[in-house]
């Protein structure tokens, strides 16, 4: 056990976390040269095309040092703020932990919340300077806030370069002389961690798993402490680049059991692994459950499909179990779910994964965040849909979520950034200069205004030098109202929506007029109205499409044409009364971009 290393790659989005982990891989030989290509661990088409990675991947590289054998196992972890369950999984899995840090753009807002989750679960950090062959590298002021942040010496980074390949050894030897060998005893009953799981239609459900005790054999009975559910072993193994079946894994170990399991419910992320005849005794304590932050419906565009949606929606929550569901139903749109996302980008990206990996075109409904309502008789509801809202007359107060953002930006852009907070209702806590130049804002605002497109809009003004990141402080109380919109007399409970009261007017009017340019002209005439109650706070209108009726008279008395336009005045009037008007998902998503 003492040759075995267990690391993870930490570092702001885009910082690039994949490419060296290539380079690492290739410098191990991990890889052949057929098998070589940019980003080999995103094993993802919408990672390829975006350039980021979604899923942790974990992989085991043989590397020979001094003579003896390792067996490093690195488990890449992704950037983006709404992927950081994700980093706290394979933080929880790991002993050491590699912080890359881009020389021409330095310490940004991720940087330091993954560094914090790393510090927490007590791994070894080895800061890496990356991209030190651009030629707007810094590579010495960079080191400088490195050191600031984790107090170390200069002489502890390592500059280094993925495209070049530049400091790879280095980092090597620093993983195997700095980050500490897995502690576990293999006599000890098997005691292991599973932090992730994948479906797969042959074998059904493949669990990842790290061995902090004892050792699982090819047909040992196991049992899973939470779901108390047990199971043959058919097949362990570690991972490489493809999955090694092995006979045995032991203490330390990161690797695969295939167990026959079919349904999604029965594998949960941070159970425990253990055998049936020697338990162990407690689970372990790895992380916390996720929290949502941003909850949507997703609907099936067919209501027929809402069965295979509920398949497809279990399938894609074991390979991400950030992602979670119930069933409900709407007026507009039938039967759907309710989803809680960690942010907008994972929302994004699971309706692509819908269609993409299981063909499912959806309709998203307006994302919102859930709020406390309390009544004067005193109860509290949970109020995560803007319909589940009770009458206005029996509501005491609503609290909304509040969180505490973390922005780090140039200075030059200071200005713009705090006017922006401001506009979303934030209150400025503090300001620090991290460098000259650099500039650390923490902010209190309510996490509705961060929900809609606050992330667009920081990262536009500051010209893309502004890092964002925040974690939740609790509810407050605010005075929120529920605006309603109609159309054609009718309320659409999925373009409802939960806001402060000062905001109700403007955004009630840009919605009315967005709808106007979204939704076809129908036969009849479509009011669109935007109402707080039953006071309408904002109104457009669709004109009706009008076939020319006059066109048939030539000449004669008025009387016949005005006959022949009161009969039209009477059809339009009738269709009014039984017209359906159709939104197209383009009007639900308009809610997102309405400046």
């Amino acid at each position: 056990m003492e040759n075995i290393r267990n690391f993870c790659i930490i570092a702001h989005i885009d910082h690039g976390k994949s490419t060296l982990a290539d380079r690492l891989l290739d410098t191990t030989g991990t890889i052949s040269s057929r098998e070589k290509q940019a980003q080999v661990l995103d094993d993802m088409d919408i990672e390829r095309e975006r350039g980021i990675t979604i899923k942790s991947h974990a992989i085991q590289m043989d590397y020979t040092f001094e003579g003896k054998k390792y067996v490093l196992n690195l488990i890449d972890t992704p950037g983006h703020v709404d992927f950081s369950y994700e980093v706290s999984r394979s933080i929880a899995a790991c002993e050491g932990a590699l912080l890359i840090v881009d020389a021409s753009q330095g310490i940004q807002a991720q940087t330091i919340s993954n560094l914090y989750l790393a510090l927490n679960n007590n791994l070894i950090i080895i800061p890496v300077l990356n991209k030190m062959d651009l030629p707007g590298a810094m590579p010495e002021e960079v080191k400088d806030q490195i050191c600031d942040l984790i107090m170390c010496e200069r002489e502890e980074i390592i500059p280094a370069s993925g495209k070049t390949g530049l400091g790879v050894e280095t980092i090597l030897k620093a993983i195997i002389e700095r980050v500490p060998a897995p502690k576990g005893d293999v006599n000890a009953p098997l005691k292991a961690l599973i932090f992730d799981s994948v479906f797969n239609s042959f074998r059904g459900i493949i669990a990842y798993f790290r061995i902090l005790d004892g050792s699982l054999k090819k047909g040992d009975k196991v049992k899973f402490i939470n779901t108390g559910k047990e199971y043959f072993a058919d097949e362990v193994g570690i991972l490489r680049l493809k999955p090694e079946p092995r006979q045995e894994v032991f203490a330390g170990d990161v690797g695969y059991i295939i167990s026959g399991i079919k349904e999604a419910k029965e594998v949960k992320v941070g159970d425990t692994l253990t055998t049936f005849g020697r338990p162990c005794l407690e689970g372990i304590q790895g992380f916390e459950d996720v929290k949502p932050m941003v909850f949507a419906g997703i609907y099936p565009i067919e209501t027929d499909d809402f069965e295979d949606l509920r398949d497809s929606m279990g399938k894609l929550q074991l390979n991400d179990a950030s992602l979670v569901f119930e069933p409900e139903s709407s007026a507009a749109l039938g039967f759907g779910f309710r989803c809680g996302f960690l942010g907008m980008l994972h929302m994004e990206i699971i309706q692509e994964r819908l269609e993409r990996e299981f063909g499912m075109t959806v309709i998203t409904t307006v994302p919102n965040v859930s709020f406390h309502c309390y009544t004067k008789k005193g109860t509290e509801l949970i109020v995560n849909n803007p319909s589940d809202l009770p009458d206005p007359s029996i509501i005491d107060y609503i609290e909304e979520p509040y969180i505490n953002a973390q922005v780090i930006t140039s200075s030059d852009y200071i200005g713009p950034v705090i006017s922006l907070c401001i506009n979303k209702r934030g209150v400025l806590m503090s300001q620090n200069f991290l460098t000259t130049n650099r500039v650390e804002l923490i902010f209190e605002m309510p996490m509705a205004e961060v929900v809609f497109d606050f992330y667009d809009k920081l990262k536009t003004i500051s010209k893309g030098y502004a890092s964002f990141d925040y974690h939740p402080i609790g509810y407050r109380d605010s005075d929120l109202i529920k605006l309603d919109i109609l159309l054609n007399s009718e309320q659409v409970d999925a373009l409802s929506s939960i806001l402060h009261r000062s905001k109700a007017y403007e955004y009630g009017k840009k919605i009315c007029e967005k709808l106007r340019e979204l939704i076809p002209r129908q036969m009849f005439e479509i009011p669109i109205q935007a109402a707080i109650g039953a006071k309408v706070i904002a109104r457009e209108s669709i004109k009706a499409m009008r076939k020319d009726v006059t066109a048939k008279c030539y000449g004669g008395d008025i009387s016949r044409k005005r006959k022949l336009l009161e009969k039209q005045k009477e059809g339009k009037k009738r269709m009014k009364q039984v017209g359906r008007v159709e939104i197209p998902q383009s009007a639900f998503m308009a809610v997102l971009k309405l400046d």
